[in-house]
């Protein structure tokens, strides 16, 4: 076999066996396939697409690539959730500890932010001490005894990814849906998971930017998921505006504390109640999405799921006493209270631009190298649907020096839209495909 005319047949529109994907896959990762080659296979499937069948033998290729946790000894399902990233997103962080102490273990393989979207473990490394770097063992006894863990990818867990993903950067060939759906299913495979609930955002913060392309790939996870014998649920949420009032690394925990003590933004609080409660219909906690959300709101008022997150932070080296006071946590140097020239309802915040104005002050990556500061970020006071007067406080900008302050001012302040009128409610979540 040849990887010339696997790359042919490709370009040609054929469906490719399994033994021909594998022989690609294993091949790149060995390198005796060279870079030139694996550049000219993505193109070809970036423009002829790949059917289901390939989508799958693709993924379990890349799972087999290298190691994969064994967690054929804990008690219990074992379920993940996976967000395609947006502004805000802190959904993880509440997650995770409402589901443990609901019974699910949580396997959570995570990255870090990259361009105007945050990543969870740079939120989750802003709390002083907090390591996600964990060996093996560590991390299953903490999936033992927690319920959950927090973990970056290993570099011996799917190699084949690491080294694909950084050859799609930059050859243009990021935006395929059977590329994105081996990437994302081969890391959340390997680490685990019986099971697995998507939140694909989709609007101006978000990869997707349209509905469109969302269900194209909300749909494309649950069917490949299938087809490697997997639960797989997807939620296509509405990334049009950020996530919650907080943006920023610390901040964004401090929200997460809140949302665990029942006194969470709606929109947040009702997203990660349903994803959450998806993660307990898929792992047989129970039988309809209705108890299953019942069971996560009571986990939040009795104070079960909050005692989870203390539990996972003491577990992974960090300071709970950051957790009982959020107070104690880093701080940006400087506080900047902007006001409104305007008066009206809000009626849209550009997520996108909300997300560049936090990486202008320090709180993302511009280049996977950079270093993230993590008190810095964006506090919304006035959200979409609120009314505001002239002269109000919109938004409040945590920074460390006053000439990025000025930047990420003028970014939040053309990101919001007013009008006269109120705004109709709109739910957040806009489909969900349940297999």
């Amino acid at each position: 076999m040849r990887a010339v005319d696997v790359i042919v047949k490709k370009r040609d529109g054929g469906i490719l066996t399994d033994e021909e994907i594998r022989f690609i896959v294993d091949g790149y990762v060995d390198g005796s396939i060279p870079d030139y080659q694996m550049s000219a296979f993505l193109m070809a499937v970036y423009f002829r697409g790949m059917n289901f069948e390939e989508s799958s033998v693709l993924t379990r290729a890349m799972i087999d690539s290298g190691d994969t946790y064994d967690l054929s000894s804990l008690k219990g399902p074992l379920v993940d959730k996976h967000s395609t990233g947006g502004v805000g997103d802190k959904v993880s962080l509440i997650l995770a500890p409402i589901a443990a102490s609901c019974g699910i273990k949580v396997p959570m393989m995570s990255g870090r932010g990259l361009g105007h979207t945050g990543g969870t473990l740079d939120k989750l490394e802003s709390i002083p001490g907090y390591t996600t770097r964990l060996t093996d063992a560590e991390f299953i006894k903490g999936l033992d005894e927690v319920g959950y863990c927090m973990i970056g990818q290993s570099e011996r867990v799917v190699p084949a990814d690491r080294k694909m993903y950084a050859l799609r950067d930059v050859t243009g060939t990021v935006e395929s849906i059977p590329l994105i759906t081996a990437s994302i299913l081969s890391k959340k495979f390997a680490e685990g998971a019986q099971a697995l609930v998507f939140d694909v955002k989709c609007g101006s913060g978000a990869f997707m930017k349209t509905i469109e392309d969302a269900k194209e790939l909300a749909g494309s996870l649950v069917k490949t998921g299938n087809e490697l014998g997997k639960r797989v649920i997807a939620v296509i949420s509405d990334m049009n505006n950020p996530l919650g009032r907080m943006v920023g690394n610390f901040l964004e925990v401090k929200e997460a504390i809140d949302c665990l003590k029942g006194n969470g933004p709606e929109d947040l609080m009702s997203l990660t109640v349903r994803l959450t409660g998806w993660m307990l219909v898929a792992g047989g906690i129970t039988p309809d999405i209705e108890k299953a959300e019942a069971l996560c709101r009571e986990k939040i008022v009795n104070g079960a799921a909050l005692e989870k997150l203390k539990e996972n932070v003491r577990y992974q080296h960090g300071n709970v006493e950051v957790i009982a006071n959020p107070e104690l946590g880093p701080k940006a140097k400087v506080l900047k209270k902007i006001s409104s020239d305007k008066s009206g309802f809000v009626s849209k915040i550009d997520a996108y631009k909300v997300g560049l104005a936090s990486v202008v002050l320090g709180a993302g990556r511009a280049k996977k190298e950079d270093n993230v500061l993590p008190g810095v970020g964006i506090e919304l006071k006035k959200k979409v649907g609120e009314r505001v007067a002239e002269g109000e406080t919109l938004f409040i900008l945590h920074g460390d020096d006053e000439s990025s302050i000025e930047e990420a001012r003028d970014l939040v302040l053309s990101a919001y839209s007013f009008t006269e009128g109120k705004v109709p409610g709109k739910g957040i979540i806009l489909k969900e495909i349940v297999s």
